[in-house]
């Protein structure tokens, strides 16, 4: 706009001092200056409505472009809300079931709590140790073998009059084998108790030595009998803890077992140790039967030698009364043509033949 009335002032100025080299007068300047003034106050209205009216039409069309931007922005973000809050919603949810399946969890750790109190409760009494690690032994033996009375026996009586807990059949060389179940479960867990002093702890290391010492020379004595059972026996321990104990720092218990002939197993190796006397039992079983089959292929064999023989009798016979067979054709076919002869000569020629 200030350029425009400054372009305007400029023409007027040049317009005056056009009009004064040619002389015209003051009035006529003043005239001319009036017109031009009318004129430019005339086209600065004009192009001020103009202005105004262009910039009225612009800003309706940029309100208009603007608040379909914002329909289509305030679409858009409805839609993502919409979307969000369907997730949101959805992982509401899932926090909810897991919570109650938490919920779930946490009541059934609680029982098992319970539950373990009442088993450690149960276990702290000796003979409900024993019954323990004999049902433990039951079900390891079920498990591999089975129901099986040729294999195993529950509480089995030897001839010293003394009773396994289970003895196992297994194949010669090996035999009779004593399984024994043993629970040494007083003097280790206070020999693990870190809240005891180390003497104390010292003490209870020993006398728990002295235990599975106790069991694995009652085992030895009891369940190893000359010509009876087997020259080993097993010492089962119903818990992984004790055997690893064991195994770990107490090797010269090991060795005395091992001197004993008394093998020490826990639930994991004494199924191992099962599953190898199975393999061996299958074994045997598959051998006596192949020296069943090899029998029964021999007096096959003897019997289809009988056969081929009487084949090959039965096929000569064949051959020779083929043979007879086709003798006989041939002088049945020689005596056919000779019929055929006579039947076609005359009776004179015949005569004739007969007199010749």
């Amino acid at each position: 706009m200030e350029y425009l009335m400054l372009t305007i002032l400029i023409i007027i100025v040049v317009l005056i001092i056009i009009l004064l080299f040619k002389g015209i007068n003051e009035a006529n300047i003043i005239e001319k200056i009036g017109k031009i003034e009318t004129n430019v106050v005339k086209e600065l209205s004009d192009f001020k409505s103009n202005l105004t009216r262009d910039l009225n039409e612009d800003f309706s069309k940029q309100n208009e472009k603007l608040e379909t931007r914002l329909r289509l922005i305030n679409d858009s973000v409805n839609e993502r809300l919409d979307q969000n809050f369907e997730k949101t919603n959805k992982t509401f949810t899932s926090v909810l079931e897991r919570l109650s399946k938490i919920d779930e969890a946490q009541k059934k750790i609680d029982t098992l709590s319970k539950d373990i109190v009442s088993l450690q409760s149960v276990l702290t009494d000796k003979k409900t140790r024993g019954i323990f690690g004999e049902v433990n032994l039951r079900h390891i033996m079920e498990n591999v073998f089975g129901t099986n009375d040729k294999i195993y026996k529950m509480q089995h009586q030897l001839s010293n009059g003394t009773i396994v807990d289970c003895a196992l059949f297994a194949p010669e060389p090996l035999g009779l084998v004593g399984i024994d179940s043993k629970f040494p479960l007083e003097n280790y867990r206070n020999m693990i108790d870190k809240n005891n002093s180390l003497e104390l702890r010292n003490n209870y290391e020993k006398h728990f030595k002295l235990d599975m010492k106790k069991h694995i020379d009652a085992i030895s004595s009891k369940y190893i009998i000359n010509g009876e059972t087997s020259d080993q026996a097993i010492l089962f321990l119903p818990a992984e803890a004790i055997f690893a104990e064991l195994n770990a720092y107490h090797s010269d218990i090991i060795e005395y077992a091992y001197k004993k002939r008394v093998w020490i197993t826990s639930p994991t190796t004494l199924i191992s140790t099962l599953t190898t006397i199975q393999v061996i039992i299958k074994n045997i079983e598959r051998d006596k039967y192949a020296k069943v089959i090899h029998r029964e292929l021999k007096l096959l064999d003897e019997e289809f030698k009988r056969y081929k023989d009487r084949w090959d009798k039965l096929s000569r016979s064949i051959e020779t009364v083929g043979k007879d067979v086709k003798e006989i054709h041939t002088t049945t076919e020689k005596i056919t043509k000779r019929f055929n002869s006579i039947n076609e000569v005359e009776m004179e020629n015949l005569t004739y033949e007969e007199d010749k």
